[in-house]
């Protein structure tokens, strides 16, 4: 196990009805600025919920974070902040509004631009900010990271920075979300586990139990959440395991791989593919190229998630990566580029955007463009 330091200040505030305890959560003094998405949360009763629970306090209200966020809106709300004072943010909705808010929060703390702090790939101050998730999938509520994109030139980076004080998770918010919502959140949540787990063998007994322990919880509901996406413990289970799979539990001394997540990323940015649904094409396709390197962490995934002891090595692993695949198919999702019309300009694209950055991914130092190539190709 690698040499590290383990910190996660941010205070999960779960369960239902956690959302009136807003008031008591957010410090009195404060000018504050609550972040929303497209409007979703009017409709299924969040929004009345958090207004109820701020009743007397007062606030700004900044509307039309998009899925992928983009820069452009983000500067918007940077401008207004800093004009208002802003010094505390409060994001209401999914991954991508907590993203968004972590870059406003930066923003209005800096006089750097909103998109070179992006490219800079940290960022060095943010003001105080906190969220209620209503979208279970990337994890965003209980880490540092935010991915923005810049819809002038579809690109797409992730920074880091602080974490968010507070996150509420009620669970009965996911009931109103559709079912593509929740097959994507199940996908992102599988695929943040395979990226830190599918590495070295070897390294921490501990982490791979954790690992996979929340696998397997997210096999077992998957399924049963179909039949009744309404059932408040399966979702529960949903919303934890979605966090658990990105606040840094799983991965203390262990090395990584993410070269799924940034190819992932980069069809979004060209195509606007969800990210979950994203990373159901391109990791089944990152364990075809790079199985022998991947062959003996393979073998104990096969074995521990799937049950897989039967026949040769090589046919167990190919098996695992088999039945990887047909999990994020048993979600309702496609895990190929051409059942989403996605061809070879793409793939080309793609694979020069690599080459130009020199982009590393943790333990895959050789993740080039070419191999981004034959990673796509894979997925074809």
């Amino acid at each position: 196990m690698k040499n590290f330091i383990f910190r996660n200040p941010t205070k999960l505030v779960f369960g239902k009805g956690q959302i009136a305890r807003l008031n008591e959560l957010i410090p009195a003094e404060v000018n504050l600025m609550i972040t929303y998405g497209g409007g979703s949360v009017t409709r299924n009763g969040i929004y009345d919920q958090v207004k109820a629970a701020l009743k007397g306090r007062k606030f700004i209200e900044f509307w039309g974070i998009e899925a992928n966020p983009h820069v452009e809106t983000l500067q918007k709300a940077i401008e207004v902040g800093k004009s208002e004072n802003i010094n505390y943010l409060l994001a209401v909705g999914g991954g991508s509004v907590l993203d968004g808010t972590k870059l406003i929060a930066a923003g209005i703390a800096s006089d750097e631009d909103a998109w070179d702090i992006v490219l800079k790939g940290v960022a060095e101050k943010q003001i105080p900010f906190a969220s209620v998730l209503t979208v279970p999938a990337t994890g965003s509520e209980m880490n540092g990271g935010a991915v923005i994109t810049r819809a002038e030139t579809r690109e797409k980076f992730a920074f880091g920075g602080d974490y968010p004080q507070f996150s509420i998770l009620d669970p009965e918010v996911t009931y109103s979300l559709s079912k593509h919502q929740v097959a994507c959140g199940l996908a992102d949540a599988y695929t943040h586990v395979l990226e830190q787990y599918l590495t070295t063998p070897g390294q921490s007994r501990l982490m791979d139990r954790w690992a996979e322990g929340v696998l397997l919880s997210i096999m077992e509901i998957a399924p049963k959440i179909k039949e009744n996406p309404c059932d408040y413990d399966l979702m529960a289970d949903y919303m934890l395991a979605a966090t658990l799979a990105l606040n840094d539990f799983i991965r203390m001394g262990i090395s990584q791989d993410w070269a799924t997540h940034q190819i992932g990323h980069e069809l979004t940015a060209l195509h606007g593919t969800t990210h979950g649904h994203s990373l159901a094409i391109v990791m089944p396709g990152t364990l075809r190229v790079l199985k022998e390197q991947k062959h003996e962490k393979l073998l104990q995934y096969g074995e521990r998630v799937f049950g897989i002891t039967g026949g040769s090595e090589p046919e167990r692993v190919d098996k695992a990566i088999e039945k990887t695949e047909e999990f994020y198919r048993s979600l309702g999702l496609t895990t190929r580029l051409s059942e989403e019309n996605i061809g070879n300009e793409t793939i080309e694209t793609i694979a020069k955007r690599f080459n130009d950055r020199g982009v590393a991914f943790g333990e895959n130092q050789n993740v080039t463009g070419d191999v981004a190539r034959e990673i796509l190709l894979a997925c074809s």
